[in-house]
């Protein structure tokens, strides 16, 4: 019998303080934030790997900012005043269903370990060679993201 499972992420910016895409916002290494996710999923009975993180991924970006770089230089950055404008969309409704269509939606893209530079646990897994960081296409302005997967049974 033949079972088709969806995995769906919503995955934030773990630093991002607020609506600017910033973080260690009033500081001296106020910044904009990045982003980068890596999974990989086993079978709990047989420890077969069924499925990682790839450009096989259908992702949606639904929070971007700062829309204008420049805002990483304010000494005072307010969201939604310029240069710190942000973009929101709401959540699909039912995007984590199996039957969500994501067709419309972008492939994930994939990073090296330099692009991303993973912190704190990421060293402590040993990730298989297929597993990849990825994200959208923007490490930098896209704050929020939903990443999508189907896996069939073999």
């Amino acid at each position: 019998r033949e079972r088709i499972t969806g995995i769906g992420a919503k995955v934030c910016r773990l630093m991002e303080q607020n609506d600017t895409g910033l973080e260690y916002i009033g500081h001296r290494n106020q910044q904009m934030g990045d982003g980068g996710l890596i999974a990989q999923f086993t079978d709990g009975a047989t420890g077969e790997t069924i499925a990682v993180t790839d450009s096989t991924w259908r992702c949606l970006v639904i929070h971007t900012a700062p829309l204008n770089r420049a805002c990483e230089d304010e000494s005072d950055p307010r969201a939604g005043v310029a240069p710190c404008l942000f973009q929101v969309i709401t959540e699909p409704d039912g995007w984590h269903l199996l039957e969500f269509d994501d067709s419309e939606w972008l492939p994930a893209v994939e990073y090296t370990e330099a692009d991303v530079r993973p912190k704190d646990g990421y060293g402590k897994i040993v990730w298989g060679d297929a597993a990849q960081l990825i994200w959208s296409a923007d490490l930098e302005t896209d704050n929020t993201i939903l990443c999508r997967l189907t896996v069939e049974d073999p």
